[in-house]
């Protein structure tokens, strides 16, 4: 139970990677806000929760739309009186040859996986500030290039990753006084439903395991076991950090 007492936002939470971290959070003793697209989706996690004996409401949102973000932080506060912890987990990925990416693919990927982790992160911040304590945690990806690698026919969702590690570091540095924490996850091919609403060419998935030195996915409990050591004391003296999660795939 070492979030006991903790209250923890978590965006995108309604299935995969998101809804694995709010499980984990709840079971270690966060109250936990589950927040996406699909209210009865999100309903159906929160109904885990607290089948499990655990606390938790949902909202839906669309994380591109401030107004959204700040009354899901404001009916938040009302409920529980603080947030301790954001997860930024929301966003979409687009497989399609950089040609044909058009103005509307290009905004719409970056207004999920950046804009609304700026949204959310600049909500919470203003509660946290007044508590003087808080951790966000924002999930980018390997394939962003620098501490990670390019990849072809996602070019919108690697600049997007890209700009989810800048904005994690510049805003470590400037939250860093007000007892604020801010780090990064990058997961590597982690099998989520991605795959699937995609359709992606098995012969891709194939080639994707070949270069894993695990030789295999990983599965999102694996990541949330990350992200709940980031979002804990247990890394009280971790900021501005991106911690890789992928199978050995760059080394």
């Amino acid at each position: 139970m070492i979030l006991k007492e903790k209250v923890a936002l978590i965006t995108g939470a309604r299935r995969g990677m998101g809804r694995s971290h709010a499980l984990l959070m709840a079971k270690e003793g966060a109250k936990v806000v589950v927040v996406d697209i699909v209210e009865e989706e999100c309903q159906k996690v929160v109904e885990e929760i607290t089948k499990d004996g655990g606390e938790a409401m949902a909202f839906r949102c669309d994380v591109t739309k401030k107004e959204e973000v700040d009354n899901v932080v404001k009916k938040t506060i009302e409920k529980w009186g603080k947030i301790d912890i954001l997860v930024n987990n929301a966003g979409i990925v687009q497989f399609k040859p950089f040609i044909e990416i058009t103005e509307e693919d290009w905004d719409r990927t970056l207004d999920i996986n950046l804009k609304g982790y700026f949204l959310f992160a600049q909500a919470c911040s203003k509660e946290m500030i007044k508590q003087k304590s808080g951790v966000i945690v924002n999930i980018a990806s390997i394939e962003m290039g620098q501490v990670g690698r390019g990849m072809p026919m996602i070019v919108h969702y690697c600049a997007s990753k890209g700009g989810v590690v800048a904005m994690t570091q510049a805003l470590a540095v400037e939250l860093a006084s007000y007892n604020i924490r801010v780090n990064a996850v990058s997961p590597g091919a982690i099998a989520t439903n991605i795959a699937a609403d995609q359709k992606v060419d098995p012969k891709m998935t194939e080639m994707t395991i070949a270069q894993i030195p695990m030789h295999r996915f990983g599965n999102p409990e694996e990541v949330s076991r990350l992200v709940l050591f980031l979002a804990s004391d247990a890394s009280s003296y971790i900021t501005g950090s991106t911690v890789v999660i992928d199978g050995g795939w760059l080394a």
